[in-house]
């Protein structure tokens, strides 16, 4: 009896709810604000800018063009950069406005160049 009233509370509540709240919800394919799974042995690579360098974190801020295989739009985001990404050399030389292409996994929702090149 319990578990009806629930059920029948919930549903009263989404029928509430106007229908732009609930396509929201619903998978569109363009969600720019979360990657998309990666499909296995999809990585491209994507034109990128930097626009910052934290190489003690690890991490990298790019301006980068479509991901494709991500389903995500040209955006300004920060990036983990995985170990063996590039050389020492290369990394060590990196600066803002320097112009690369990358490539970028999905792994469990975390982001992560996975290689660059000048």
């Amino acid at each position: 009896m319990m578990k009806t009233r629930l059920i029948t509370g919930l549903c009263a509540a989404a029928a509430s709810l106007p229908l732009s709240a609930l396509a929201q919800t619903a998978p569109s394919g363009h969600d720019s604000h979360h990657a998309a799974p990666a499909r296995p042995g999809a990585e491209e690579w994507v034109a990128a800018e930097i626009r910052r360098v934290d190489l003690a974190g690890r991490k990298l801020t790019l301006k980068h063009a479509e991901i494709k295989h991500l389903d995500m739009p040209g955006m300004t985001m920060v990036f983990d950069l995985k170990e063996g990404a590039a050389t020492t050399e290369l990394l060590a030389a990196l600066k803002p406005g320097d112009k690369l292409s990358v490539q970028i996994l999905s792994t469990n929702g975390r982001l992560t160049v996975s290689a660059l090149r000048r």
